[in-house]
């Protein structure tokens, strides 16, 4: 992809909520949470430069290898279930990425990362809930790379080191998750479950704003943390940070936002 692009991109960290909340209304969450939420998303695309595309990978598409979509045009993938009728109408028709995908592969290939192709899949929530926000009018195109189903940290931040050269070319590197993801405790709140979110999310705070070297060593460490467990029983929702704090090499990281999901804390990171 050549790029005019003057200035390096940043990359993100994005909550990106519950199942089409907080774009559909729901009767879920803490009064004042869902609009805290869509307002940060929404005036998302004021606080970074104009991307020539973005790059996003989700919390809810593994692979066993790093897959790259090279659709030119997606469709909807509603994996979610048991949502109002209008959650399965929700339409965000940005295009494919092809081009960019095969420099993606190159620099995959050129990291020794094993890779595979696919043309099928459509935009997951975890893609087309925060960027439909930040982005409404869908026309930046929109390049789709899995995570590993392996979750090894090390590999997530690795994955993000070799995309790390698509931010000079005016790629918006996005990972999408969230930074606490127990669902009985986000269905279910107790004091102790606010508590350990808010440990957590202190301690990835404090981690995400180290130098790199030392970011690096704690992410990679990150089962270590206070309530590490009780904030991500499984890892998938934290994993898409590691790929943007890969990708963001030396530039510093700072907590952008930062809000809640039925009581359990959640925060947006920002690399650049």
């Amino acid at each position: 992809m050549r790029s005019n692009c003057d200035v390096r991109m940043p990359t993100l960290f994005l909550p990106h909520g519950g199942g089409p909340w907080p774009v559909i209304d729901l009767p879920f969450g803490r009064p004042g949470e869902a609009g805290a939420l869509r307002g940060h998303l929404e005036g998302l695309a004021g606080t970074v430069p104009a991307p020539r595309a973005l790059l996003v990978v989700s919390a809810h598409w593994e692979t066993d290898r790093v897959t790259v979509h090279t659709g030119a045009h997606p469709g909807m993938l509603y994996d979610y279930g048991g949502f109002p009728e209008a959650a399965y109408r929700l339409r965000w028709p940005a295009p494919g990425a092809p081009g960019l995908a095969r420099t993606a592969l190159e620099l995959l290939e050129a990291a020794g990362i094993p890779t595979e192709t696919e043309s099928e899949r459509g935009y997951d929530h975890g893609t087309f809930i925060p960027l439909m926000l930040a982005y409404p009018a869908a026309r930046v195109p929109v390049l789709q790379v899995s995570m590993l189903r392996s979750l090894d940290p090390g590999a997530h931040l690795a994955l993000g080191r070799a995309l790390a050269p698509l931010r000079d070319e005016g790629v918006l590197i996005v990972g999408s998750g969230n930074s606490f993801h127990d669902l009985r405790s986000m269905f279910r709140p107790t004091p102790a479950a606010v508590a350990a979110s808010e440990g957590f999310d202190a301690w990835l705070v404090e981690a995400v704003e180290s130098p790199a070297p030392e970011r690096a060593a704690h992410l990679s460490a990150w089962q270590s943390a206070p309530f590490a467990r009780a904030a991500h029983p499984r890892e998938e929702h934290l994993l898409p940070l590691l790929v943007a704090a890969g990708a963001a090499g030396a530039d510093a990281g700072r907590c952008v936002w930062s809000g809640g999901v039925n009581g359990m804390r959640v925060s947006s990171f920002r690399f650049g």
